[in-house]
């Protein structure tokens, strides 16, 4: 199986441990993901992308260190302001976008794609309030998007670094979280 590991920094993936695998570096961000994944994608044919990466978890009964599967994905950003309330264009976008594939018996969880990650309660309260979303990535549905234009089976394997609150870094945890991820994909791929 021709498989490709997406990861938006070169420390989230362990590169020893992927050797054998196509390893895709896309960059932080939805602009870089896109643009990334789809140039690599028109050259090279897979069967299987994995996004892997660590998130901000919004629910409470996931831990920090949990390595979750995200099967449903929002661009929770793209709408228009109305005072204080938001709304998402509700023609000719995708509100939601689902995986294409589901492999694991992770938890599965609902996510939201990010251009700026919450760290404020007033925002932290509204987008909870607006799409209750477990946990929030700056690339998650930009991949799954490109994957479903390229027919692609693809998933999105998140491992969780910190709680999303009022930004306090010392409670965030990334060396658990990277090493979590990376042993939990590394075990997917085993499986398949």
């Amino acid at each position: 199986m021709n498989i490709l590991l997406v990861a938006s920094t070169k420390e989230e993936i362990d590169t020893k441990l992927f050797k054998n695998y196509s390893i895709l570096i896309s960059g932080i961000g939805i602009a870089n993901s896109c643009i990334k994944l789809t140039k690599i994608l028109i050259k090279e044919k897979y069967d299987l992308v994995i996004n892997m990466g660590i998130a901000g978890s919004f629910n409470h009964n996931i831990k920090i260190g949990e390595v979750v599967e995200v099967i449903e994905d929002t661009f929770s950003e793209i709408g228009f302001e109305s005072n204080e309330d938001f709304e998402m264009f509700s023609q000719g976008l995708i509100k939601s976008i689902y995986s294409n594939t589901q492999k694991t018996k992770l938890k599965k969880v609902k996510s939201i794609t990010v251009n700026t990650v919450h760290g404020n309660t007033k925002s932290i309260k509204k987008i909870i309030e607006r799409l209750n979303p477990d946990i929030e990535s700056m690339e998650g549905a930009s991949i799954f998007q490109v994957c479903q234009e390229f027919n692609i089976p693809c998933l999105q394997i998140r491992s969780i670094s910190n709680k999303v609150e009022k930004r306090n870094k010392k409670k965030w945890d990334i060396p658990l979280a990277i090493n979590n991820l990376n042993q939990t994909v590394s075990e997917i791929i085993t499986s398949l």
